[in-house]
């Protein structure tokens, strides 16, 4: 994806696409508008199944990229990483999905951007 949307647009985006296909969205927090990185938890039947994160690339564009931190099933771990992450960076967008077909919903997604 060569295009730099705000993170406002694009989580929005991102919770609407989860709906469309019969998902659940919850924003966990809300950053600055303009600016900030995006986290997804990406859950299946209310198991972790994924942390997606929004970096910047070094050409400029953005690219989404999976957490090595967070392994499927591991709550802890993920409840711990978005505390961490929240408490360092005030312009965060968290965002939580919870999809069936969780990883397809992923590779579709990602796929597309």
């Amino acid at each position: 994806m060569s295009a730099r949307l705000p993170p406002a647009l694009e989580a929005s985006a991102i919770m609407r696409e989860a709906e469309a296909r019969g998902g659940f969205a919850a924003l966990l927090h809300r950053g600055d508008p303009d600016a900030g990185t995006i986290l997804v938890l990406l859950r299946e039947r209310g198991r972790v199944a994924a942390l997606l994160e929004r970096v910047l690339a070094v050409d400029g564009a953005y690219a989404w990229r999976s957490s090595p931190r967070v392994e499927p099933g591991n709550e802890s771990g993920a409840s711990l990483l978005l505390g961490e992450r929240r408490r360092f960076d005030p312009d965060l967008w968290a965002i939580e999905l919870d999809v069936a077909q969780a990883e397809r919903f992923a590779a579709e997604w990602l796929a597309a951007r």
